[in-house]
């Protein structure tokens, strides 16, 4: 479905240039959920964006069922993203429009007519059961709630692939397992591809079949979800064994001005 081949992402030129995305090989079966973890700066939200050129990749190809999108000019890029959903951290909803409204802008843009899109865009919101907010402003709506709206305007274009980055940062805990139910729900009820970028192994571990661990920019690991229920199973990488852990470690100091020259230091 999604085959990335050495793909590289720059920014900068000389002494300021900076490598995000490096040399990365990544294949993402049709209808899996692929998540991509990693700590804050490890390149993964450049490489979800290099999936549908939001970010264009300096070199590499990026492949969606065969069709090299590095080689597209815009208007085939443009045709393309079309089966392409995107998820944000923040929502980038705005604020003096409906649910409904913002769940039909990008059928907007894309010119289709007023009451067809408006039929489509009441169908989305039926799919995260929000008809009943269709009216309403994002101001009046909780943080799940828009994530929720955030997920129909994603549907509404009937895409292939829905990216998400970090589609649960913004919220609870509580409203984190709403939202990935949904999305889980969505996967198998309509058989969209997922790749969700995150620093949360709750999330992996929740709704994802594979994960590919992310460290300075390059893809380290990989392994299926179901190995972590495999007796004496463990990541080979002290990246992903961390990552996987559930415990939050602390360095414990004997002495009290220890800690604090360490902290002020």
């Amino acid at each position: 479905m999604i085959h990335l081949q050495d793909v590289t992402t720059t920014f900068g030129e000389g002494e300021n240039k900076f490598t995000a995305v490096k040399n990365v090989n990544l294949d993402i079966a049709q209808g899996s959920i692929h998540g991509i973890i990693g700590f804050s700066g490890a390149g993964k939200s450049t490489l979800l964006r290099n999936i549908n050129l939001l970010q264009r990749p300096t070199s590499g190809k990026v492949l969606v069922e065969g069709i090299d999108l590095m080689s597209l000019n815009e208007e085939e890029l443009r045709a393309q993203r079309h089966q392409i959903g995107m998820i944000f951290q923040h929502f980038n909803l705005l604020n003096n429009r409906t649910a409904v409204q913002n769940v039909e802008l990008n059928l907007k843009f894309q010119g289709v007519p007023k009451r067809e899109r408006r039929q489509r865009a009441l169908e989305a919101l039926s799919v995260v059961d929000l008809s009943d907010k269709a009216s309403a402003y994002p101001g009046q709506l909780s943080g799940g709630q828009k994530q929720r709206i955030s997920i129909a305007r994603a549907l509404v274009t009937e895409p292939k692939i829905l990216l998400c980055d970090e589609p649960t940062s913004a919220v609870d805990p509580r409203t984190t397992a709403s939202v990935l139910q949904y999305l889980s729900d969505i996967n198998a009820n309509l058989g969209i591809t997922t790749i969700i970028v995150t620093h949360e192994m709750n999330v992996i571990k929740a709704i994802a079949d594979k994960v590919s661990v992310m460290e300075d920019g390059s893809v380290v690991e990989e392994f299926e979800l179901r190995s972590l229920k495999e007796p004496g199973f463990e990541p080979q990488t002290s990246i992903g064994r961390y990552l996987i852990s559930d415990e939050i470690s602390l360095q414990r100091r004997n002495k009290t001005n220890e800690l604090a020259t360490s902290v002020f230091a």
